[in-house]
């Protein structure tokens, strides 16, 4: 008989951390993730009818993703093959594929190959265990912190079900956290180690939905324990000295970061300084570059706010370079501010449309030709072409419009890609560009006129 998948033998073994002690052996021990491990959800029912099936996991650090492939393949008596895409390739895939064929002809045990961090594999990597999965020699479970839509082969996607996990919540990491103190097999039960129900929220706070995280600050704290009548009691000073380095789920180009700045975006959008203040300082919280988040404000000036007040286009440009002068943590209100203002600003999209329908009518209608009236003639050449001919100058107009004129090639006339909206500025810019048309209308002499 092999030893087991989650065996914790530290004679074996060695010095294991605590989180890697403290590992779950079983579905009953494993937290979180109701909505995949709860009776009658996939995962669940495939683990106890014995039916396990290829998966790709998506989800952040610390959330159960090995340990569930552990599971599936002890509880489900398969014989796992694990490799990590950081360091593993061609040959190493190879050697696993050759394990899962001994074991078929020697046992027709199933064999789980399990890949951490799986979207680190190129694509050819990835393509090498299709076949394999195909005719069911393996079953690929991958593990992955990244959007699989992104990363994965198409082919591999179609083979695997994708399921997703979520951090775990307070109430999950505080019983990570209770079970560690108690157990006395592999946690820190032994210790006598005692904390106050205030020191264990702060830790599962720190967690930030990470298990791994959450009982590797328990056990730094656990070294430094003082003894005290029989227990073992960390000072909050220690505490705080520990926790001072944490930080929050941010992944500079991986999801957390997208989210992130999609939340933010979509806060200013939204008309919510609130939202706006919370997303800007998680990402600062996080670590993110404060100039890319200055860009990014400034893009939302143009894209979200746009003529319905231009001034947010200029608020956004002197926060950029009043943050490359001041810096961190000073510079840090300035991007607040800009975030606030623009979050305050009447909101109108119309000039991001205008321009995206602009630039599919030049893509789809090619190289129409210049109208002559609108063609520059400095040359005599020019002007005997016809060059400028007929051109109306519209400041000698009155009202400095000439009304009728077309500034559009003739193909495409009766084109309009700007439509402004009734909000801030832009209402005012609406009845301008309203009082035009209908001149245009009435006008005695129009362009292209049939």
């Amino acid at each position: 008989m092999t030893e087991s998948l989650l065996s914790t033998d530290n004679s074996i073994s060695g010095y294991q951390p605590l989180a890697a002690r403290l590992r779950p052996r079983s579905i009953s021990e494993f937290r979180g993730q109701p909505h995949l491990l709860a009776p009658g959800k996939s995962i669940y029912e495939g683990i106890t009818h014995n039916q396990p099936h290829s998966m790709i996991l998506w989800g952040p650090p610390g959330v159960g993703k090995t340990t569930l492939a552990r599971i599936i393949a002890e509880t489900c008596d398969c014989h796992i093959e694990t490799l990590s895409a950081v360091l593993a390739g061609v040959k190493e895939i190879r050697a696993a594929i050759e394990q899962a064929r001994h074991h078929q002809a020697n046992g027709a045990r199933k064999t789980i190959v399990f890949v951490d961090e799986a979207h680190r594999f190129n694509k050819a990597q990835q393509d090498a265990f299709l076949p394999h999965i195909e005719d069911g020699l393996i079953l690929f479970i991958g593990a992955t912190t990244e959007n699989p839509s992104f990363e994965l082969n198409n082919a591999l996607l179609s083979r695997a079900r994708v399921y997703l996990l979520t951090p775990l919540t307070e109430d999950d990491l505080l019983a990570v956290i209770e079970h560690a103190l108690t157990d006395a097999e592999r946690g820190l039960g032994k210790m006598n180690l005692a904390l106050s129900a205030e020191q264990k929220l702060a830790l599962a706070r720190a967690g930030d939905g990470d298990a791994r995280r959450a009982l590797n600050y328990l056990e730094v704290l656990s070294d430094m324990a003082e003894e005290n009548d029989g227990r073992r009691l960390v000072a909050d000073e220690r505490l705080d000295q520990v926790l001072a380095e944490s930080y929050r789920r941010f992944d500079k180009g991986g999801d957390a970061f997208y989210d992130q700045i999609s939340a933010l975006h979509k806060a200013v959008r939204g008309s919510s300084p609130d939202g706006a203040l919370y997303w800007l300082s998680r990402m600062l919280d996080g670590g993110c570059d404060p100039i890319y988040l200055a860009r990014r404000l400034t893009r939302m000036a143009a894209e979200d706010v746009g003529l319905a007040d231009p001034r947010a286009l200029q608020v956004c440009a002197n926060c950029w370079d009043a943050y490359t002068r001041l810096g961190s943590p000073e510079g840090d209100l300035v991007l607040a501010q800009a975030a606030v203002y623009l979050a305050a600003a009447p909101k109108s999209n119309a000039l991001y449309t205008a321009f995206g329908a602009a630039g599919e009518s030049a893509a789809d209608h090619g190289s129409l030709e210049v109208p002559s009236h609108l063609r520059n003639a400095p040359t005599k050449l020019a002007q005997a072409l016809g060059h400028g001919e007929e051109y109306r100058y519209a400041h000698d107009e009155q009202g400095g419009f000439a009304a009728g004129e077309n500034y559009l090639p003739e193909a495409i006339r009766n084109a309009r890609f700007y439509f402004p909206k009734d909000t801030g500025l832009e209402s005012r810019i609406r009845e301008k560009m309203e009082h035009f048309r209908q001149l245009d209308e009435n006008a005695d002499h129009r362009r292209y006129s049939k």
